[in-house]
């Protein structure tokens, strides 16, 4: 299990990127990083969270923060496990993922 730190929050949880998933006090709350210019609701955020450049479900993070995070994002995507069962799970959400784009719901 890999776990990598990244921030405490104003209340004291921990921000941490636990085996490639973005994590508040241990729980998962998003697989990667959205640019706040791309997020819908960037006008509140910035707002709420003056420098903050990148989310995270609901987590908002500096830029510095976001290059971190990112770099432990990484980090645990080239450590994959290559059994049978994992590669079949990584099909499954490679075909869910395009079933999607592609309009099924």
């Amino acid at each position: 299990m890999s776990v990598i730190f990244i921030k405490s929050t104003q209340d004291g949880r921990r921000v941490e990127v636990i085996d490639g998933w973005i994590c508040l006090s241990g729980v998962r709350e998003a697989d990667s990083l959205i640019a706040l210019d791309e997020h819908p609701n960037r006008q509140a955020i910035a707002k709420a969270v003056p420098g903050a450049t990148h989310v995270a479900g609901r987590l908002p993070f500096t830029l510095a923060e976001a290059a971190a995070t990112q770099d432990a994002l990484s980090q645990a995507r080239r450590n994959f496990d290559a059994s049978p069962n994992a590669i079949a799970q990584r099909l499954r959400l490679a075909m869910w993922a395009k079933a999607s784009a592609d309009g099924v719901e």
